[in-house]
């Protein structure tokens, strides 16, 4: 009797092994994470299935007195149905069983077959898909369930249902391997406590079944999670970015609307470098560009102030040859230059320069923005990363692209200048990749 109780025991540590692989596997991952599925999909998830708990199989044909915990066939056949529905359930039914029939236990074939579209049963009359992952092996946890959900009693007569069509698939075994000896596989009762026996292998069935759809469904939640967390980032750094360009587009056109009296033809100078600009902001919708077209853009960009500040205003590019395709955050030097123009350069009589530098370090793209301007008073400097819109958003963009897997950090001295300087890891196009 101990041995028998070691073998159910067994059991449920080799369907939690199975569940604990499958759920490693990016392929499964996907096929639980949709719901609603196509019929090759249907039929893909079936063969997978299958496939693993056929060779149980076969472990146990191949060594019935050893290995008679690694049969799992009929908790697959139902798993299957449960999770895909009838056509996964009757065609996983029927492929477990292959091994088996083909050693002539005959019944197995009919019945994995038939717990298999009971499965398919079990997740039709589910009122949501959502329910099958809340099954529990534990009737009181129903009980509870069906009365805790009053206004929804179809929820908790589900889970009965659930509990009922696992039991009954292993009576069916339990029945149909007395009466067809040596036909179908089954952890039958034996003496001196048969009845007591019977009782442990239902339970150990509805935790087979149960153990499986708990680990596969804090898989599910985990990658719902990173999802959700995927698109959140998506939506705050799109935010962000939208804080930029109307930040950028109102100065500008505060530059024209000042040269339209004094100097039209400057002005209109300016619109048509403002519309090119323009032109590129709404064709480029991704997070990241290469190093070429952002100084492209920030050319562009000091086009425009050129206008407004003349001669006094200069621009110096330092960028390495071997990082021109490499990517960077799209639209990161344009705020830090506006913020050197606006805070370091605008009111120095003399003017000033504005040097942007690039280089490969150790795996890192350096990047700099630097200007000889009126510098940051040092009781600023430590909070300028958390205020402002141009410098705090690059900090934040940065947090939400690369984590922390990015150093900025300011260097100012008043009435000498600003250098900012920025590393985040190599990415390159798939161009620059390839060449």
């Amino acid at each position: 009797m101990l041995e028998y109780y070691l073998t159910l025991l067994v059991k449920l540590g080799v369907v939690a092994a199975i569940a604990s692989v499958l759920a490693r596997s990016n392929k499964f991952k996907g096929m639980l994470m949709r719901e609603s599925r196509s019929l090759n999909e249907r039929l893909a998830l079936a063969v997978l299935l299958s496939l693993v708990f056929a060779v149980g199989v076969e472990v146990r044909l191949l060594s019935p007195s050893s290995y008679r915990a690694a049969d799992l066939g009929l908790e697959g056949s139902l798993i299957a149905g449960v999770l895909g529905g009838y056509v996964t359930g009757l065609l996983s039914g029927i492929l477990i069983a292959l091994p088996a029939f083909f050693h002539h236990e005959h019944v197995a074939l009919p019945l994995l077959a038939g717990v298999g579209v009971l499965g398919g049963l079990a997740r039709d009359i589910a009122p949501d898909p959502e329910e099958v992952w809340r099954f529990s092996p534990l009737p009181d946890l129903n009980i509870y369930r069906f009365f805790r959900e009053s206004l929804d009693y179809r929820r908790g007569a589900f889970h009965f249902l659930f509990l009922a069509i696992v039991l009954l698939s292993e009576g069916l075994r339990q029945q149909l391997g007395r009466m067809f000896d040596n036909q179908l596989f089954y952890l039958g009762a034996a003496p001196p406590h048969p009845n007591r026996q019977d009782v442990a292998a239902y339970l150990a069935t509805l935790f087979a079944v149960a153990i499986p759809l708990k680990i596969w469904n804090s898989t599910r939640n985990d990658k719902k999670l990173e999802e959700q967390e995927r698109l959140l980032a998506e939506a705050r750094l799109a935010a962000l970015t939208s804080q930029i360009n109307p930040h950028f587009l109102f100065n500008t056109l505060n530059s024209v609307s000042s040269l339209i009296r004094t100097d039209p033809n400057q002005a209109r100078v300016m619109v048509v470098k403002l519309s090119k600009i323009l032109r590129r902001l709404l064709r480029k919708h991704e997070n990241f560009s290469t190093v070429r077209d952002e100084l492209s853009f920030i050319e562009d960009y000091l086009a425009i102030e050129v206008v407004r500040f003349g001669d006094k205003l200069r621009f110096e590019p330092d960028i390495a040859e071997d990082t021109l395709d490499m990517l960077a955050p799209s639209m990161l030097f344009q705020p830090l230059v506006e913020n050197s123009i606006k805070h370091g350069l605008s009111n120095k009589v003399e003017g000033g320069t504005i040097r942007i530098r690039t280089r490969r370090q150790d795996g890192k793209l350096l990047m700099v923005v630097e200007d000889d301007g009126a510098g940051i008073p040092e009781a600023k400097l430590a909070s300028v990363l958390d205020h402002g819109i141009g410098v705090s958003n690059v900090n934040e963009r940065l947090k939400v692209l690369f984590g922390n897997q990015y150093r900025m950090w300011i260097e100012s001295q008043p009435g000498q200048g600003t250098k900012i300087q920025i590393e985040v890891p190599e990415l390159h196009t798939d161009l620059a990749a390839a060449s």
